[in-house]
């Protein structure tokens, strides 16, 4: 097969991290692509590349963020109509810290 092989427990582990339910077939297919894709990152830990500043990119830089344009902000009944949980005007949510409400 190949030098980084996983196995079919590894990519079982992996899928139930995801959590994603797989087939036999899946688990067998998906250990196949993700061992070739290990051996291919194992080539490339051969290269050398200390010549290369650690942010070169062979891309030019630009911005792909759009310009701010000033618009009408959004109605309060707008902002909580998809909410899952709201008070009138405010989101409601589960408390984070303890002794909270």
């Amino acid at each position: 097969m190949s030098d980084t092989s996983l196995t079919a427990e590894d990519v079982r582990a992996i899928a139930d991290l995801a959590r994603l339910e797989l087939s036999d077939e899946e688990v067998a297919l998906y250990q196949r692509q993700l061992s070739a894709i290990l051996d291919y990152f194992q080539k490339l830990q051969e290269l050398d590349t200390s010549h290369i500043d650690p942010t070169s990119s062979v891309l030019p830089l630009t911005s792909v963020m759009r310009a701010d344009q000033a618009a009408a902000p959004l109605s309060v009944d707008d902002v909580v109509a998809n909410a899952p949980d709201s008070d009138g005007e405010q989101f409601r949510v589960p408390a984070v810290l303890d002794g909270g409400e």
